[in-house]
């Protein structure tokens, strides 16, 4: 059903919905999924010459749920403090498209899925997908809501990849792009952290080959990825501020192996809370896929041609302590973008979050996203 058709409550607050997409659809790899599912989330409505709609896209271990509760987790959306009522991106201005990616575990063609080839789940048969495959499924999830040109593709950490190459891909359906801690390819240390994860879960017995059952699933190793990824989203000041060398519950050294400090029990906790919600094989795709990533590969190295002749605003925004993907990684998109002849703004902000700055409370950040969106609407 097109958007503009959906009750306008359900529009303003969110459903969380599937989209069953015919296929064949092909990947970049040369192979190909029979069909395609999309899990998706909207807010707020299309207008009525259809130029409102903004296409929202998460980071590795997020989803749909980008400012409603969770279904799975009943947990409050993962960027509320930019998305909603009164925000930079708000559904009464605003048709909000969010999706899970490609490969995902939320609703969207993914390991965890079903093949109509065998009626058993894909695990480890699912095609290796890249971010390009991603971007262009959810092309298609807007073909299927009636959404020609987005206002804006706004994403951070991952999303901020494939917002920018949403400019590559599709240059004449996108208006603007809001790129936030975010690179136009993934380093070699990135590559490094997501292997040392990938290789966790691998190592878990319980993995099987990928062929794990659903209720025992490689927990261990999946917990031992996140906490090696968790500290790449957080700073070393950030973490000394929160937590220093403290012990946790107790007053004296233990001498053993247990959480005894803060931080251990800390990264233990998130560990733990990520097997809940995410799988094990998934996440092995997707860190896969971001490692491919690399906007000028295909143009000899050079990030400029990616943007050649683009008409598409950008803005990009990068944090002072983020050491995944720093300033650095920023500031070579803005150079390459002026290159090209492209309209772009940025911003390095302040913070001592790390990575994760993009997540939490940022009023500088929301600033510079709203008077951005406002001046290209």
């Amino acid at each position: 059903m097109p958007a503009s058709l959906l009750a306008p409550d359900d529009q303003r607050f969110g459903l969380d919905r599937r989209a069953m997409l015919p296929g064949p659809f092909a990947l970049l790899s040369g192979q190909s999924l029979s069909v395609l599912e999309i899990g998706y989330e909207t807010y707020g409505r299309l207008n009525a010459d259809a130029s409102n709609a903004i296409l929202i896209c998460h980071a590795l271990t997020g989803d749909q749920h980008v400012a409603s509760l969770n279904p799975r987790t009943g947990k409050p959306g993962w960027w509320p403090r930019l998305v909603g009522p009164g925000l930079p991106i708000d559904p009464e201005r605003h048709f909000i498209i969010a999706s899970n990616v490609l490969g995902g575990c939320s609703g969207s063609s993914g390991p965890g899925s079903i093949d109509p080839a065998t009626g058993q789940r894909y695990a480890m048969h699912f095609p290796v997908i890249t971010i390009r495959d991603m971007v262009r499924a959810q092309a298609l999830l807007l073909d299927h809501l009636g959404v020609g040109v987005l206002q804006a593709v706004v994403g951070g950490s991952m999303g901020g990849m494939q917002a920018l190459d949403w400019a590559v891909a599709f240059p004449d359906r996108v208006r603007s792009v809001v790129a936030i801690a975010s690179a136009a390819r993934h380093s070699a240390q990135n590559i490094a952290f997501h292997e040392v994860g990938r290789q966790a879960i691998m190592a878990d017995p319980n993995w099987a080959g990928g062929d794990y059952p659903v209720d025992r699933p490689p927990a261990a190793g999946l917990a031992v990825a996140r906490m090696a990824a968790h500290i790449t989203y957080l700073s070393e000041e950030g973490l000394t501020a929160k937590f220093g060398r403290r012990l946790q519950n107790r007053e004296a050294l233990g001498f053993g192996f247990d959480a005894e400090f803060q931080v251990e029990s800390y990264l233990r906790h998130q560990g733990l809370a990520f097997t809940e919600r995410f799988d094990a094989n998934s996440y092995l795709y997707i860190t896969r896929a971001l490692d491919y990533f690399d906007l000028a590969a295909p143009h000899g190295g050079q990030l400029a041609l990616a943007f050649a002749g683009t008409r598409t605003r950008f803005a990009v925004i990068s944090f002072t302590s983020d050491w995944l993907y720093p300033t650095a990684e920023s500031r070579r998109v803005v150079r390459a973008l002026n290159a090209a002849g492209a309209a772009v703004s940025f911003v390095e902000l302040e913070s001592p979050f790390g990575h994760d700055a993009f997540l939490l409370e940022a009023p500088e950040m929301n600033r510079v996203v709203d008077g951005f969106l406002r001046a290209g609407s």
